[in-house]
């Protein structure tokens, strides 16, 4: 993963943990990425700044419908894309990473166009 993630990112890696353990807090996202709490306080401090996630008085983060929209795109985007690239042979650990970094940088005609691809195999 790149050094410094995105909202979207973050976004992202909320509606993983939530989906895989149901409730997710900043130490967790820390650990995901392998970064301090510190660092991972700002990004949530932005977040909730921006009405993407809300913290609850015991730090338990949820995504607002907003978060959960732009976390559920970003999350499809890096599963097709993900697919797509082992399925062209490309390794899975490196699909993931370059799926991690085209899944922000593709317009959405080329995604849908990869997504059709995608689910006709």
């Amino acid at each position: 993963m790149k050094s410094k993630e995105s909202p979207e990112d973050y976004l992202e890696s909320i509606y993983v943990l939530i989906r895989q353990n149901g409730d997710v807090r900043s130490v967790d996202i820390a650990n995901y990425f392998g970064y301090t709490k510190a660092s991972v306080s700002v990004a949530m401090k932005k977040l909730r700044e921006s009405n993407m996630i809300l913290m609850d008085r015991y730090g338990k983060i949820t995504l607002t419908d907003a978060g959960r929209e732009v976390a559920s795109r970003v999350y499809d985007r890096h599963e097709v894309l993900t697919n797509f690239l082992v399925s062209l042979g490309v390794s899975a650990e490196v699909a993931e990473n370059d799926a991690c970094r085209m899944e922000h940088i593709l317009s959405e005609e080329t995604f849908q166009k990869i997504k059709t691809i995608v689910k006709e195999k």
